[in-house]
């Protein structure tokens, strides 16, 4: 067991470009797999590249997320968090929250509501193809869809929900000059989400802030503050993620057209499209939420004392050649897949059965209804989005065949 002593390197190593992965993470997988680093904000750290380290980071709890709040610990993100949320809490705490609302993202109420959401989806092509090609996908599909869901399933009135992309746009902003603009954000958005939780104490709902509302209001099992936070934590996390993998998805068929041409001819199942789709395109920008080690560990052979903060990235994980056989090639049909996209342990995605509905629902629906679809403007023509923590396009403008 070692504490390394070699000079940290400079993370990020470079910024991310459209849904490329950093190639320095295959060689760190393969020769430092957990690696002293400076990070822009906080000093330094480790980051993990590997999958089973990676699991293991996610999964003990001596590594910790709570450690965070209200300190300057190293990581990507100019924000200090100086309030805790489920994001940011350790068991039992965020075990007390999660259990309050993992009934309305069970397996069977995913199965339940899937029905609305393919409707919601063919509403929403309909105006597709009113509007006629060329068609923008973020505004028309990628971005309304899951802002639709997570609003219906949390009780947000429709004419209120554009409101959501441009405070979710301030909050998952990375840029150095921007700690003011993400706190109002995060203001605005808590104080609208009092306002509905006022609302629903006047007129009870049967929807999940409803059901938030009568666990503050009648069992005493949150505060009014986890009422709140854990409303806009629900709001954000339902809305950005699969809005932006679902356009990255789009953009990643129509620019590989040999497996656009292998998922609209079959035999795959859509299902395990989105999976290899899951494992192999990033959603971050960077090595996501930073956690605090609570004591001594040894991780593949490096000792990380107490206090020092480890990174994870998920997206080297997910090509780890020890896990996936030929780990930088999308497998359509890939059998054994133990993907971290949507993380592993306690803090493993809430709402990943949803997003996953919700992926299937858009890709599946949108390639029936638009038989040769194809990017209206040359590929390196689209926009990305730059100093956010999410990769995703600012449109996807498309064309398709007429009749």
């Amino acid at each position: 067991m070692t504490a390394l002593d070699h000079q940290p390197r400079s993370y990020p190593f470079r910024q991310p470009r459209r849904l490329d992965v950093d190639p320095e993470c295959a060689w760190l997988r393969r020769e430092q797999p957990v690696c002293r680093v400076e990070l822009p904000y906080g000093g330094e750290g480790w980051l993990v590249t590997r999958h089973a380290d990676a699991r293991t980071v996610l999964a003990d709890p001596r590594f910790s997320r709570a450690a965070l709040v209200g300190r300057d610990v190293p990581r990507t993100a100019p924000r200090i968090p100086h309030e805790p949320t489920i994001l940011t809490m350790d068991p039992p705490d965020h075990s007390r929250l999660r259990r309050l609302v993992s009934r309305a993202f069970s397996s069977r109420r995913i199965n339940e509501i899937e029905p609305r959401v393919r409707q919601l989806t063919q509403g929403l092509l309909d105006r597709v193809h009113d509007h006629g090609p060329p068609a923008d996908l973020v505004a028309h599909l990628a971005q309304p869809l899951p802002s639709a869901v997570i609003c219906e399933l949390l009780g947000v009135p429709e004419a209120d929900r554009p409101r959501f992309f441009s405070w979710a746009d301030a909050v998952l902003t990375s840029d150095a000059d921007s700690p003011a603009r993400i706190a109002t954000a995060l203001t605005e958005l808590k104080g609208y989400l009092a306002e509905l939780v006022a609302q629903r104490r006047e007129e009870p709902t049967d929807d999940v802030l409803g059901a938030l509302v009568l666990a503050r209001d009648e069992r005493g099992q949150l505060s009014e503050h986890e009422l709140v936070t854990f409303g806009v934590t629900l709001l954000l996390a339902g809305l950005e993620t699969t809005a932006n993998q679902i356009g990255n998805f789009v953009y990643h068929l129509l620019t590989h057209p040999d497996q656009l041409a292998t998922l609209t001819a079959g035999p795959h199942r859509l299902a395990d499209v989105v999976e290899e789709l899951l494992r192999l395109i990033p959603i971050s920008a960077h090595a996501g939420f930073t956690r605090v080690a609570t004591e001594d560990v040894e991780l593949n052979g490096v000792l990380v004392r107490a206090g020092e903060a480890v990174l994870v990235d998920l997206d080297s994980a997910n090509r780890d050649e020890a896990v996936f056989t030929d780990p930088d090639r999308v497998d359509l049909g890939r059998e054994r897949n133990p993907h971290l996209a949507f993380g592993h342990g306690a803090h493993h995605c809430l709402g990943a059965q949803l997003a996953r509905m919700e992926l299937r629902t858009a890709i599946g629906e949108l390639l029936t209804r638009f038989p040769g679809l194809a990017l209206a403007v040359p590929a390196s023509d689209l926009l990305w989005k730059h100093a956010s923590v999410v990769r995703g396009l600012r449109e996807l403008p498309v064309t398709w065949s007429t009749p």
